[in-house]
This record gives C-alpha cells, structure tokens and sequence, in this order.
C-alpha cells in the first residue's frame, strides 16, 4: 500500500486495546506449525482489565505474552535472511518494539530493534500469559 494515510497501527487494532506496544519488548520469534509466534514483554496501560500497580521498583506494568500470527507463509527481514519462514524466524533479533502496522488485508510489519520485519498472516492474537 503506497498511500501512508491509509495505514493502519497497533493503536487501532482492538488486540492492542489499553496495551502500549512501542514500550514493550520483543523477547524471541518462532514458528509453531504454521503460525508465527512472537514471545514478548508487554507494557499495560491503567484501562487494560489485567493491569496492576507497579512494584515499588517498577515504573510500568509488565506481563509476558505472545503475539501469534496464525498461517505466516511468509516471512522478511531487514536483518536476517534465509529461504523458509521457519529459518528466517529462528534467527530474529529481540529488542524493543517501535512500532506493529497493517500494510494491507493479512500483510503486516513489525518495526523495532531487530529492524523491520514483513509478514503475511492472519489478524494477529495476543495472549497474556500467567505469571
């Protein structure tokens, strides 16, 4: 999609709902049969349903989680490269996330410091996972 306007963020996406992604981390990435699964940290904001108050030492509230992308049948990188989804997966970088948008109807892009990472996929699926 060429039109920068019609782009859609996390920040729209009702997964992401009271979630502050650009302040979350990327923990690792691989595949499990055909979904993409990407294990992440993930900044609560107060309005989400699970969020509780920091410790004392904390500053935000943190809950690990996944963010799977079911049928991933392909998979880019800025920073790795490889022939199949399953070995471009296993060689994904963690850092911080900057940003998760929609490219268009099932491509996304997940832009952070493991570079910028291009997927087609199904809508994606967060779950939090118990502490």
């Amino acid at each position: 999609m060429s039109d920068d306007a019609a782009t859609v963020t996390w920040r729209q996406l009702r997964e992401f709902a009271d979630i502050d992604l650009s302040r979350s981390f990327v923990l690792s990435w691989h595949m499990e049969g055909e979904a993409l699964i990407v294990d992440v940290d993930l900044v609560l904001e107060p309005e989400h349903p699970f969020y509780e108050t920091p410790r004392p030492a904390e500053k935000v509230c943190i809950r690990p989680a996944t963010i799977a992308f079911a049928y991933c049948d392909e998979l880019q990188s800025t920073q790795v490269t490889g022939s199949e989804v399953t070995e471009i997966a296993g060689k994904l970088g963690h850092g911080a996330i900057s940003d998760l948008v929609v490219l268009d109807d099932g491509r996304y892009a997940i832009s952070g410091e493991f570079g910028t990472v291009s997927l087609v996929g199904e809508r994606p699926l967060l779950r939090l996972k118990s502490a």
